[in-house]
């Protein structure tokens, strides 16, 4: 499992890197990683965690597919901002979410369906819930996208050790540190152009 495990690391943390240089880069890469930890998490029984990576598969697509295309301009996707209104609505289906999912989960246990003993629910479902936002905001070029993979990112830390899956604990960690340089990078980008805008206008 290690060597399955720090390939998936090398190419998760290529996938983050050129994330927070807003390079199209990131949706290949990420496909590849995304695809070999459904195959770890479900050895580690972490299976929410394994459903959100065929999601990030979906969304991977779907995000090269948007950054790919160019409107009548021949322009690309942009940088862009949820209003107060927006966020607030993301974090509340993050915890609709979040809330299904433990649901899911914890009914399992009552259940003969034992694929889906979770070991961790509560905590596994948390991370998920985050992490199923921020690859759709990701996909969509939202700057609040970097708030909602920091969070899962120190959720997943001390989740992933606890399983003995250091490399990718140690993955996250990384994960952790590029989101905050992403989140600050973003912000920057998008006020250099509405500033450039302002002044043509």
């Amino acid at each position: 499992m290690n060597y399955i495990e720090i390939i998936a690391v090398v190419f998760g943390v290529l996938s983050v890197w050129y994330a927070h240089k807003e390079n199209i880069w990131v949706f290949p890469l990420g496909i590849i990683n995304v695809l070999i930890y459904v195959y770890i998490c479900i050895s580690a029984r972490l299976y929410a965690n394994a459903g959100i990576n065929v999601v990030y598969f979906i969304t991977n697509v779907y995000g090269w597919y948007m950054w790919s295309r160019t409107n009548e301009n021949e322009e690309t996707l942009q940088i862009s901002r949820n209003s107060t209104q927006r966020n607030i609505l993301w974090l509340l289906a993050a915890f609709v979410l979040y809330g299904l999912i433990v649901w899911i989960l914890r009914m399992s246990h009552h259940s003969d369906v034992d694929y889906l003993n979770s070991i961790l629910p509560w905590i596994d479902g948390l991370n998920t819930s985050f992490f199923l936002c921020a690859t759709f905001l990701m996909a969509m070029k939202k700057i609040e996208n970097w708030l909602f993979w920091i969070a899962g990112n120190v959720i997943s830390i001390p989740v992933y050790f606890s399983q003995g899956l250091y490399f990718t604990s140690l993955q996250y960690a990384i994960f952790l540190v590029i989101a905050i340089m992403g989140w600050r990078e973003w912000r920057a980008r998008y006020t250099k152009r509405e500033q450039v805008n302002k002044q043509s206008t």
